[in-house]
């Protein structure tokens, strides 16, 4: 029988990154700007480590072309899924992602859609989410204008709250959020404003916005998702969202909690607490920022003890 996949982080330095990954889930981080924790990913510009079982050592990239019994032996080109863990010590850019379409024409690689789920929010934190052009023609006035504050939507956030971030719309985390992105597996950004920042050489950030104008979504399209919560005696089952990309779920144990397999492999980050995972008669010990695979033949497991976890699955066209 197969074991979960514990997965080993990979981490990057950012601009706008800083201590919280070390401070909040005790990662060793490379630098006071460490802006993302790449914790479940197969991509080929950061791929998380195998720490258990007969894969130990392996990339999760290399188990997935060359075991992908692991996954049901899906039949997609690239590991669809990418889990990551952001400190925004400063604001990001304003940016927009393309989708499957566009990127694999210009990037070759896939589109990025994205969700969010806030871990953490310093009072009054922000997040830009959307734009008030009506037509392109109006976005690229107002962005050679610099109209930022009549352009953009800001949106104050909260710990636990959860967005959805489709593929097209213009989008920026501020300052003194934490949060959790589960998206499609691609590292591709356009960004459309960086407040005049400059990289370590003294240089302006590059925008790209011809790129940006070309997938942006006009109007703006406030996507529209039901969130369901389940109680199963102390513990808690809400489904985020599901999409055609990836659906979300959230685990609140308090005791010990069963659940079983919706796809044919799930992912699994702990985001609070601590506690043990339990499949085949195995248990594992669970801490808070532990990243994890159940793989195909782990059809039911256990969890134990006080613990949050965000869980992923491949949406309906990712299975194939």
């Amino acid at each position: 029988m197969r074991e979960p996949l514990f997965l080993a982080p990979i981490f990057k330095e950012k601009i706008w990154g800083g201590e919280q990954l070390k401070t909040k889930f005790d990662y060793d981080i490379p630098s006071q700007h460490t802006g993302e924790c790449w914790a479940i990913s197969a991509h080929e510009n950061g791929s998380s480590i195998v720490k258990n079982g007969e894969l130990k050592g392996k990339t999760l990239k290399e188990v997935w072309e060359k075991h992908r019994d692991y996954f049901g032996n899906s039949h997609q080109s690239q590991f669809p899924l990418l889990t990551k863990i952001l400190d925004a010590s400063d604001d990001l850019s304003v940016q927009v992602h393309p989708d499957d379409h566009y990127a694999e024409i210009h990037e070759g690689e896939l589109g990025k859609t994205e969700c969010w789920y806030i871990l953490d929010a310093e009072p009054g934190a922000k997040i830009i989410y959307g734009h008030h052009a009506q037509t392109k023609e109006q976005l690229k006035e107002m962005i050679d204008n610099q109209k930022w504050d009549e352009l953009l939507n800001e949106v104050e956030v909260h710990p636990g709250d959860f967005f959805y971030v489709p593929s097209g719309t213009i989008h920026g985390i501020g300052k003194g959020t934490l949060i959790l992105e589960t998206q499609q597996s691609s590292d591709t950004t356009y960004r459309v404003y960086d407040y005049n920042r400059k990289d370590s050489k003294g240089h302006l950030r590059e925008l790209h916005l011809q790129d940006a104008l070309n997938v942006v979504t006009v109007p703006h399209k406030v996507p529209l998702f039901s969130t369901t919560e389940k109680r199963i005696r102390k513990n808690s089952v809400s489904t985020l969202i599901e999409t055609s990309f990836f659906n979300i779920y959230k685990w609140d144990i308090n005791g010990e909690l069963s659940l079983h397999a919706m796809a044919p492999y799930t992912l699994v980050s702990v985001i609070d607490g601590a506690g043990e995972l339990e499949c085949h008669g195995e248990k594992y010990p669970l801490i808070k920022g532990e990243h994890f695979i159940l793989p195909v033949d782990i059809t039911t497991w256990t969890l134990r003890g006080r613990m949050t976890c965000i869980a992923s699955t491949p949406g309906k066209e990712n299975r194939k």
